[in-house]
């Protein structure tokens, strides 16, 4: 039973994932900085409120609803979005294409069909 539960932890899939977990939930706080201490303090700047969750709120039958946090939510999401894309995905990707600039892409391996029509065309090439 223990042997099995070995076998488990020690596959390459679940330590990648365990890596991803601790390293997604470090990176998280980076972005959730980024956020708070440069883009919303921008947002601040600019409407003249820390945030916009005072935006919109109203009162019908004793509910209180708040259109100015799904508001700061949604903006929340984009400048993370934004700051993933542009600190992380782009320079990444700009590096991966660095990379493939110098390297020859594989040739693709022939089909039955390809090969033997290769074939037939070096033997007839080879005839007088």
């Amino acid at each position: 039973m223990l042997k099995g539960f070995k076998e488990f932890i020690m596959r390459g899939n679940v330590v990648d994932l365990a890596v991803a977990v601790v390293i997604g939930a470090a990176f998280g706080r980076i972005v959730s900085a980024i956020v708070d201490g440069l883009i919303n303090p921008l947002v601040a700047a600019i409407f003249g409120e820390p945030d916009l969750t005072g935006v919109g709120n109203f009162e019908l039958n004793n509910a209180k609803f708040s259109i100015g946090l799904i508001l700061q939510e949604t903006l929340n999401f984009l400048f993370v979005a934004a700051a993933i894309y542009f600190l992380i995905v782009m320079p990444l990707n700009k590096l991966a294409e660095r990379r493939q600039r110098g390297v020859e892409p594989e040739p693709t391996p022939l089909t039955t069909e390809q090969e033997l029509l290769t074939e037939i065309r070096d033997a007839l090439r080879a005839r007088p």
